[in-house]
Parts: structure tokens; C-alpha cells; sequence
């Protein structure tokens, strides 16, 4: 065990990660030596951030808070703390089955761990130890959603939707552009939705039309929109700017109109069809990234066959998918019956994704032949890493260059593409 270090585990999405990068700059403020994500955690102290989403994420949560505890009962670290949505929306239960933990924080709290240690919160900057690569970092804009999808249980977890003040994120992008990064992943559950809370206008457009003209940003994407009510004037800014990404990222989640009103999505088939039309018109060669549902109570095989058509016809250049899981608390849990069995939920999951495979294979060797800039990431074996713009660190297919060009992990390149598979491409350097 190694004193005064704090090694700090993030589950879940890169929402959480920002959370744990602000508590991980405040515990290096005040002396502790972190570690994040750490192959062999064997610090004084260790930070669990837990997700608590669908249950395969509750599940891995539950699993990572039982691994540490029996290694604190067995001497081999020293405190145990639990944050995040898990302990957020199961606090009490967790004391109960799990009193190892010395204490839980919720979602919004976990500051508190400053002071329940002898500390105390500093102002620091910048406000966050980015723990990606220098060069990029995610910038979560707003907490909560309003939405009220029948399955989500986000609006049970972290409330309703709170915008942060414009002037405070532009400061961040300022602070990490100095620290050295170049790259924003900009993130919240309802991208879209950002400023309503303040004063009833959607103000999203105007917030990256405002990070776009910092110096020092260099690529800007768009994470987690939503279809319904979309702000057509920032697809006004993303054409206007060169470094907003020719990329979207927003889930769909189904298509037949019986599906989309159960899931109380608010948008018809017909709808998304014209959305998704209006979004390669006005942006030619968009990278759409979205999410399917696959299993929802009620679903037929006619409402499958029917989310199989729509992307055999959209093909999307991003897709993922997941089965439908029954959280309780939600409007699905309440009002509907689980009633597709579980090895068909997986069976039409993976029918889904291998259809989606194919696109993507289909779509990755268009592009050899073609020159693009990307970002390198890393270096691994005989390959630097790298992306395009089209292309969302950790999810999206990446570009691998001969280890023998003259790259540079966070430094732009030009490269040509010299072949293609399913998930990555082949280049040279230009």
C-alpha cells in the first residue's frame, strides 16, 4: 500500500470521467499523489466512480465496489470510497449490503470527500486533470434531461436538466487550450436542449459558435443530440466553421412509429426520415453516429424487420445498439411488461449489428484512395493510432499509420488512405 496516493477507477460514460477529473485535480491540489485507471491499484486510498445506467453497468459496478472491498478487508489498500450515479440512485441499499465502502457520495456531492478527509476545495486551473491524451478532453456542458424516454432512468438518477453558464464553459475551453488541448468532445445527455433552462431559448448553436472562434481549438464534435425539436441553425455553425466536425452524434433508438411512441420519443417514423435527410442535405458528408434499441416491451417481429430496413436504407457511418434492459422507477418498468424473451433480445441484437457490420466494412474501403487529416493518439507496435474528424476517441474506427512516418502523438497530419477492414483504416502519411 503506498501512502498519500489516491488511485481513482471511472465507470461508465466520459460524463463521469469529467466528474472524476475535477475531484482527481482537487486531491493532487491538496498534496495526494492519483492515479487513474490504474492496472494495479495499490494506493492508501481508492475512488470508485460508478455507473449505474442499464444492468450490465450496475453489474460491473457492483462487481468493481465488491473487488475492492475484500481487498481493503484483506490490507491491501487503505479507504474505500463510492461515487457516481450506482451510489447515487441505491446509496442506502449499498450500506447495507456492502459496509466495507467508508463512505458513498451521490452524483453531485462527491466534493464532500474533500472535507470528510481533512481538506479542503481549491481554485484551481485549470479545473480538471485531464486523464486522455494531452491533446484532446471531453467538455460536459449540462447535467440532467427533461426528456422522459419511457426506458431512461437518467432523469431518476441525475434530475432534471441543468445548463452550465456559457461564459464559465468558454473559460474551461480557454484553460484547456493552454494546458495543451487542441480537441473537445462536447458532451451532455440532450445536447440540443442547452440553455432552456436558463431562459427558454435553445442556445447550442451559440455556444459553439462562440468555441469555435477560440484560438487554439482546432476540432470541435457533437455528442448525444436528440431528433425531436432540433435546432436546425447549428448545422448553420458546424458548415460555418472549419473545426466544428462534420459529425453528429444522436441516438435514434427505434423507427416504427409503434416503438417510438412507446418509447414516448415524440417524433414518427416520418419525421426521423426527413431529419435524417435534412442533416446529409444542408452538411454533405456528415458522419452520423447513432443508438438503436433492440427488445423493448412490445416489439414485434414486424417492428424489427422494420428498424432492419431503415438502416439497410440510411447507413449510417456509426452505429451502435443494445437490448432493451428494464430499470425500475422508469415508465417502461411501471406500466410495461418485459415480455421479449432475453435470448431473442440478444438474437436480434446481433442480427442488427451484423447488418450494421457490413455497412461499415462497405463504407471503410470507399475510403481508400482518399487523403484526410488526422490527429494521432498513440503509438502502438508498429502503428501510430490516429483519427479523423470523423471519427469519436475510444467508439469510432481509427486510422493506423507505419510506425516509420513522421508523426507525432497530438499533432495533426495529412494522410492517404491505402486500405481498408470492418474497424480501421490503412494510411500513409502525404
Amino acid at each position: 500500500m503506498r501512502s498519500n496516493q489516491v488511485d481513482f477507477i471511472t465507470l461508465g460514460c466520459s460524463k463521469n470521467l469529467v466528474d472524476s477529473e475535477v475531484l482527481l485535480r482537487q486531491l493532487e491540489a491538496n498534496g495526494y499523489a492519483c492515479t487513474h485507471d490504474s492496472e494495479h491499484p495499490d494506493g492508501e486510498i481508492v475512488v470508485i466512480n460508478t455507473c449505474g445506467f442499464i444492468g450490465d453497468a450496475k453489474q460491473e459496478s457492483i462487481n468493481t465496489i465488491l473487488e475492492f472491498a475484500q481487498a481493503k478487508e484483506e490490507g491491501r489498500i487503505g479507504k474505500l470510497f463510492v461515487m457516481g450515479c450506482l451510489s447515487q440512485r441505491y446509496r442506502e441499499e449499498l450500506e447495507k449490503e456492502i459496509p466495507q465502502v467508508d463512505k458513498y457520495y451521490g452524483k453531485f456531492n462527491f466534493k464532500e470527500l474533500l472535507s470528510d478527509l481533512g481538506k479542503a476545495v481549491k481554485d484551481v486551473t485549470p479545473r480538471r486533470l485531464i486523464t486522455t491524451p494531452r491533446h484532446y478532453a471531453y467538455l460536459k456542458i449540462a447535467e440532467g434531461c427533461d426528456r422522459r424516454c419511457a426506458y431512461c432512468a437518467i432523469p431518476l438518477i441525475t434530475g432534471k436538466h441543468v445548463s452550465r453558464p456559457m461564459e464559465e464553459i468558454l473559460e474551461e475551453v480557454r484553460q484547456l487550450v493552454v494546458a495543451g488541448v487542441k480537441e473537445f468532445q462536447v458532451i451532455e445527455q440532450e445536447l440540443t436542449y442547452y440553455g432552456v433552462d436558463i431562459d427558454g431559448k435553445r442556445h447550442i448553436a451559440e455556444l459553439i459558435d462562440n468555441m469555435a472562434q477560440i484560438p487554439g481549438v482546432e476540432w470541435i464534435r457533437l455528442h448525444y443530440a436528440y431528433p425531436n425539436d432540433f435546432p436546425y441553425e447549428l448545422l448553420d455553425v458546424m458548415a460555418r466553421h472549419a473545426n466544428v466536425c462534420n459529425y453528429l452524434d444522436i441516438a435514434l433508438q427505434h423507427i416504427s412509429d409503434h416503438m417510438l411512441q412507446r418509447m414516448h420519443r415524440h417524433i414518427t417514423k416520418a419525421e426521423t426520415l426527413k431529419f435524417v435527410e435534412n442533416l446529409r442535405k444542408r452538411l454533405p458528408g456528415i458522419t452520423l453516429r447513432t443508438t438503436l434499441m433492440v427488445g423493448f416491451p412490445g416489439e414485434t417481429r414486424e417492428d424489427f424487420e422494420e428498424l432492419l430496413d431503415f438502416v439497410r436504407t440510411v447507413r449510417f457511418e456509426r452505429m451502435g445498439a443494445f437490448a432493451y434492459s428494464e430499470e425500475e422507477g422508469t415508465y417502461s418498468a411501471q406500466h410495461y411488461k418485459d415480455n421479449v424473451p432475453a435470448s431473442e433480445k440478444q438474437r436480434r441484437l446481433d442480427q442488427l449489428m451484423a447488418v450494421q457490420e457490413q455497412i461499415s466494412t462497405e463504407l471503410m474501403e470507399q475510403k481508400i484512395g482518399m487523403e484526410m487529416k488526422v490527429i494521432v493518439d498513440r503509438s502502438e507496435g508498429e502503428f501510430f493510432i490516429a483519427r479523423g474528424e470523423d471519427s469519436s476517441p475510444e467508439v469510432d474506427p481509427e486510422v493506423l499509420i507505419p510506425i516509420t512516418a513522421d508523426c507525432r502523438v497530438g499533432e495533426f497530419c495529412q494522410v492517404r488512405v491505402v486500405d481498408a477492414c470492418q474497424f480501421d483504416l490503412f494510411a500513409e502519411k502525404i
